[in-house]
C-alpha cells in the first residue's frame, strides 16, 4: 500500500522498514507490515493472530481457500492479502451475531472465497481500466452466480455459498444479483458487504490512492440502513478500534 502513516503509528513502521516479521521471520518487499501494540509484523501473521483470537485454527479446507483466494488476489491485482483481510476482518464483525465455531469457519470460508466466481470473468473484463459496456456488465455480474455453484457441491461450505451468493447485495435491493432486500439477504453478507466497503476505501486502488479511515468510516455510517444493514455498521462501529489497526499497514520499500 503506498501511503504515508500519520500519528504515532507512522514513526515505528518508518523505522523499522528493513527488520523481519516477529513471528515468522519473513523480509520481503512484496508483504505488507505494520508496527502494532509493540511488535513489528507481516500481514500474514497479524491476518492468522486474528483468526486465532476468534478460536479458529487452520485445518486443510482452510489453507486450500486461503491459497485459492491468494491466487485470486493475484490475477486481479488487488492490494496485499485483500481476500484474507477482508475475511477476518468480517469475523470481528459476526462475532456479534454467532457463537459456533463453525459458523465462524464457514462466515470465514465465504468472505474469503466471495470472488471465486471471477475465476470465469475474461481478463479483458476483469482488468478493463476504463467503464464496463452494458454487455461487459452483465458477465462481469454472473460471477456471484458462478461462485455460488461451485462451492454449493460442497457440504462444508454451506454458509459460505450463500455469501459468495449474495456479497453483491445492497440492504436497500439494489444489489446483484437478485435485488434482495433487506433480511433476505444472509446477514454473514450483510457483514461483509461493510468491511468490503472499508477495505476498498482504505487501501490503494489503480484508479485513487487510499483514503483515511475517518472518511471511510464516514461513508458507511452515511450509507446505513441504504447500501448496509445498520446492525452491521453497528457492529462495525463496536469494533473500529481494530479495524482502524489493519489499515496503518505499509509496504517496507515505500
Amino acid at each position: 500500500m503506498n501511503r504515508n502513516l500519520t500519528g504515532r503509528a507512522a514513526a515505528p513502521a518508518r523505522q523499522a522498514k528493513e527488520r523481519a516479521c516477529a513471528d515468522c521471520g519473513a523480509v520481503s518487499r512484496r508483504r505488507q507490515y505494520a508496527h502494532l501494540r509493540g511488535r513489528y509484523a507481516c500481514e500474514h501473521c497479524l491476518l492468522s493472530d486474528r483468526k486465532h483470537q476468534l478460536g479458529l485454527a487452520n485445518d486443510p479446507y482452510e489453507l486450500f481457500a486461503e491459497s485459492l483466494a491468494e491466487a485470486l488476489d493475484l490475477r486481479e491485482r488487488e492490494t496485499g492479502l485483500h481476500s484474507k483481510r477482508v475475511a477476518a476482518n468480517t469475523l470481528f464483525l459476526a462475532r456479534h451475531f454467532f457463537r459456533e465455531p463453525g459458523d465462524l469457519r464457514e462466515v470465514y470460508w465465504g468472505s474469503l472465497l466471495h470472488d471465486v466466481g471471477k475465476i470465469g470473468v475474461p481478463d479483458a473484463i476483469l482488468l478493463k481500466p476504463d467503464r464496463l459496456t452494458a454487455d461487459e456488465w452483465s458477465i462481469m455480474q454472473q460471477h456471484p452466480r458462478n461462485g455460488y455453484a461451485i462451492l454449493k457441491k460442497l457440504p462444508q461450505f454451506s454458509m459460505a455459498a450463500d455469501i459468495v451468493l449474495c456479497h453483491e447485495e445492497r440492504f436497500d435491493g439494489s444489489g446483484y444479483p437478485a435485488g434482495l432486500k433487506g433480511e433476505e439477504i444472509p446477514l454473514p453478507a450483510r457483514l461483509f458487504a461493510v468491511i468490503d466497503t472499508l477495505d476498498a476505501m482504505t487501501f490503494d486502488r489503480p484508479y485513487r490512492k487510499a483514503l483515511p479511515f475517518d472518511t471511510a468510516k464516514a461513508e458507511i455510517q452515511r450509507m446505513a440502513g441504504s447500501q448496509f444493514d445498520p446492525r452491521a455498521v453497528a457492529a462495525f462501529l463496536q469494533e473500529e478500534e481494530s479495524l482502524r489497526e489493519m489499515t496503518l499497514l505499509e509496504y517496507p520499500n515505500e
